[in-house]
């Protein structure tokens, strides 16, 4: 009971942490978030929203994360196929 009360709000606060690390992770390296990114980059600088410098550094920044996110895609492809016997 002691062990229950002691390591309750550790689990609920490792839990917690891990639902927020999903976010970001899904924020920073999902393909689809990007990709919709990319064109909202585009369509404020069309619309002269943003400077044509602040477009080049925000697009460089999405690219790279474009690049790490079919990286990190292509890695859990991989891992699956290990797991799976090479299939």
């Amino acid at each position: 009971m002691i062990h229950k009360l002691l390591t309750g709000p550790i689990g609920a606060l490792v839990k917690l942490g891990e639902k927020i690390q999903e976010e970001v992770d899904k924020e920073m390296y999902d393909l689809d978030t990007i990709q919709q990114k990319l064109v909202q980059l585009e369509m404020m600088a069309e619309m002269d929203e943003i400077t044509e410098e602040e477009y080049n550094k925000q697009e460089e920044i999405l690219l790279e994360r474009y690049e790490v996110a079919k990286l990190r895609e292509q890695r859990m492809f991989d891992d699956l196929k290990k797991r799976d016997g090479g299939v």
